[in-house]
């Protein structure tokens, strides 16, 4: 996982977390699903980026 997408989502998953902060400072419930979906999307691609880093940590296991 290169460092540019760790920072991206990492990004992502804090824009959620403020999207969901001001959805309930605002008593907006839609906005604080979207920073919770936000997140969770975020979440995924994190999980996604260590299954690949794993999957080349094998490789090059493998290979040495």
């Amino acid at each position: 996982m290169g460092l540019g997408d760790k920072m991206q989502n990492k990004g992502e998953e804090l824009a959620g977390k403020a999207k969901e902060a001001v959805g309930d400072a605002t008593d907006n419930p839609r906005l604080e699903a979207e920073g919770q979906a936000d997140q969770a999307g975020a979440k995924v691609k994190q999980a996604g980026e260590h299954v690949k880093d794993a999957a080349k940590d094998v490789k090059r296991d493998l290979t040495d």
